[in-house]
């Protein structure tokens, strides 16, 4: 590795670490995330290399930043780079490391957030600079924006810039996460690019019973055992497959052979086949191809010895592109069968499924420029079955793709598996090959 290519290393590393060190967690909760730090560590590091720097804070400590290369032509395009700085809570207990000490163990950053995307966040903010103090003076504009919130529903963060700052942030094309982890196929390899994303339709189910004496539980209407009922149809519940566009464009892009993708393209076949995959492949494949239902807290009982005669569950539905808040409510009446009358629905969150078409001159710079890396490369279109900032542009008609170039090092299943998860960590590799990516789309979409 030359000199500049470990010093750029370097640099990526140290600020990904500084980030982590920060402890941005984001609970949900308008009083968490304390974004403010790292926007503010970011726009010190920012600071005299020549950007436009502007920081917005919604709420206190719930603050943005948004940096700026003016471009020489007004008419020419303007490319956003948009990282996130919050982290989702840890178990620490499940850590082999200390989830907030961003050390480096093997040629790896450990902690909160390595993945889940102060990686990309880091290596943005180290593009812009290194971008900026070389003098780049392009046609379009480059914006970076490091945002707040994104972990909850972007209320504090990305939905606030569109909606109250919309001229901060406005642009042609977005880039965010998370796509770009290098897929082995038969036809070299494939970098995902995220087109889509699904829905988040996230609501509460009251199931209401009788109250009564816990020594006599026979024949009482208890509520907490028909919300038992009420998990188990909703676990056993098998929405029917979808093969929608992004699906059947990855698929066909893939290169795989026909006994593989025939039945990953068939509404028959495709559940069955998800046995042969790998176990965090299988869960990325079924939530790509079905609505999702996913019980994950429950509220009830008042006292030991008294039967529950309210209970609450609160569940995560993602839905697919084309599917409504109405398409929802039918899937769960079904999925309740006969217990659907005597349980309450309250929406908590509708965000419907969103999607940017492929046909793009960003799609063009980003296959282009991919070569670079990996020259048996592809770009193939894909979707991401969470959420991520990019439905608040999508909506304003702005083309935005989830992107980033890793090492081969990172495996799609070991990815999958780090979001949200337990030892997160990224290789400094996959952080220069990402610093080095943005800078090369930047000069090749903006000048």
């Amino acid at each position: 590795m030359t000199d500049t290519r470990t010093t750029l290393e370097s640099e990526v590393t140290e600020l990904l670490q500084l980030l982590i060190r920060n402890e941005c967690v984001n609970d949900g909760s308008v009083e968490s995330g304390g974004e403010v730090r790292s926007a503010e560590l970011i726009r010190d590091y920012l600071d005299g290399s020549g950007v436009d720097l502007e920081t917005y804070e919604p709420e206190t400590e719930r603050a943005s930043l948004v940096a700026r290369i003016e471009g020489r032509n007004p008419d020419a395009p303007t490319l956003l780079l948009m990282g996130h700085t919050d982290v989702v809570p840890v178990h620490r207990e499940g850590w082999r490391e200390d989830p907030f000490g961003g050390e480096i163990i093997d040629g790896e950053v450990w902690g909160r957030g390595a993945v889940d995307m102060l990686n990309l966040t880091a290596s943005m903010a180290v593009a812009t600079r290194r971008l900026a103090e070389s003098g780049f003076s392009p046609e379009g504009t480059l914006i970076y924006l490091a945002v707040a919130d994104e972990e909850a529903l972007g209320t504090y963060g990305a939905k606030y810039l569109v909606e109250h700052e919309l001229d901060a942030v406005r642009a042609d094309y977005v880039i965010t996460e998370s796509g770009g982890i290098p897929i082995p196929s038969p036809s070299g390899l494939k970098l995902p690019v995220i087109v889509g994303e699904k829905g988040a339709y996230w609501c509460r189910l009251r199931v209401s019973g009788t109250p009564g004496h816990g020594s006599q539980p026979h024949r009482t209407d208890n509520a907490l055992v028909k919300a038992a009922e009420v998990v188990r149809r909703l676990d056993a519940y098998r929405p029917e497959t979808q093969i929608h566009d992004v699906w059947r464009q990855f698929i066909e892009s893939m290169g795989y052979p026909e006994e593989i993708s025939g039945p990953l393209l068939s509404k028959e076949s495709l559940y069955e086949a998800l046995d042969a995959l790998p176990v965090g492949m299988a869960r990325q494949f079924h939530a790509c191809t079905h609505t999702t239902f996913a019980p994950t807290v429950v509220h009830g009982g008042d006292k030991l010895n008294v039967i529950p005669h309210t209970v609450e569950l609160d569940v995560d539905i993602r839905t697919l592109p084309g599917q409504t808040d109405l398409d929802v409510r039918a899937m769960l009446d079904e999925a309740l069968g006969d217990l659907s009358s005597s349980v309450e629905v309250f929406n908590l969150t509708y965000d419907p499924s969103s999607a940017s078409a492929v046909d793009t001159p960003l799609w063009d710079t980003l296959s282009r420029v991919s070569r670079n890396f990996y020259a048996d490369s592809a770009t193939v279109p894909y979707l991401t079955v969470g959420a991520t900032d990019a439905r608040f542009f999508r909506r304003e008609g702005i083309t935005s793709y989830g992107f980033g170039m890793f090492s081969e090092k990172m495996s799609f299943e070991d990815y999958g598996a780090m979001f949200h998860g337990d030892d997160e960590r990224i290789d400094t590799e996959s952080l220069r090959l990402s610093a080095e990516l943005w800078q090369a789309v930047a000069r090749d979409l903006l000048t």
